[in-house]
């Protein structure tokens, strides 16, 4: 599954970004779901240390610090 690239353009033109090209936006979009997926993989790991299948706010949080 990816992350559809118009958010991301959303995302950049937000930040002040008057145009941005398609490349640009599929840059980020790569490195944003590298990250994401990275995460998920440590917030999976929480939560089967707490004897959890399903992974929670915290986890993803605490994933996130871990970064």
């Amino acid at each position: 599954m990816s992350i559809p690239v118009a958010p991301i353009g959303r995302i950049i033109k937000e930040a002040g970004a008057e145009r941005v090209s398609e490349d640009a936006k599929k840059e980020l979009n790569a490195y944003v779901e590298a990250q994401a997926t990275e995460i998920a993989k440590k917030a999976i790991k929480f939560a089967e240390l707490a004897k959890r299948k399903t992974i929670k706010a915290e986890d993803i949080e605490l994933a996130i610090k871990e970064l």
